[in-house]
């Protein structure tokens, strides 16, 4: 498996890296233009992808390593970036407002609701597994050091990686849409209210 899987997840690897960069170009982009809805879309994007490469940038190794202790250690900090991304803050009013601004379809709002229901859902079940091993093994540390070590060496490396599978899932349901809901702020409606946003928030 270890000389199988990083072969397999080359292709995954570069669509990713990819994608990052372009996103945060077209982030950069919308923010100097004063597209406030664009860049919210694009924000969202770009926080769900920089999590999706520091998983898959390790994920591997969680899995293969022959290193137990390696392994133990890869995917604790896996819990703990999916632990720690606050989608209220990166998801929350600002979404809402942009949704408003932009005047996007219903159905449009919907797909955006499913999508960040799947990344809560994978997020609910990693707290609710793992919350004593995230914080007793690598956001805090246990003053019961043997306690620490017991479950270092019995984290199922296995079942958290099936967490960061749902998890990815649903990011990649928010970057699926997101094309569609760029298309549609990005139409000269969109755009005017958009600016018509930013006119209205200055003068008040």
């Amino acid at each position: 498996m270890r000389r199988i899987l990083p072969f397999k997840e080359r292709g995954r690897d570069k669509a990713i890296a990819i994608t990052l960069t372009e996103v945060a170009k077209q982030t950069a982009r919308s923010r100097r233009l004063g597209f406030e809805s664009s860049a919210t879309l694009l924000n969202i994007g770009l926080f769900f992808l920089i999590a999706d490469r520091d998983i898959q940038s390790i994920k591997v190794d969680a899995l293969t390593h022959p290193d137990p202790w390696k392994r133990s250690i890869y995917a604790r900090i896996i819990l703990l970036t999916i632990h720690e991304l606050d989608l209220d803050k990166v998801a929350g009013g600002k979404l809402r407002i942009a949704l408003e601004n932009a005047g996007l379809s219903e159905e449009m709002r919907h797909q955006v609701t499913q999508a960040l229901r799947a990344v809560r859902t994978a997020q609910q079940r990693a707290q609710k597994q793992f919350s004593f091993l995230r914080n007793a093994t690598i956001a805090h540390r246990d003053p019961d050091a043997f306690l620490q070590y017991k479950s270092i060496i019995q984290i199922n490396e296995l079942e958290v990686l099936r967490i960061a599978a749902d998890f990815y899932a649903g990011t990649q349901l928010f970057l699926k849409v997101l094309p569609q809901l760029l298309l549609q702020v990005g139409t000269w409606p969109g755009l005017i209210k958009q600016l018509k946003s930013r006119s209205n928030s200055h003068t008040e």
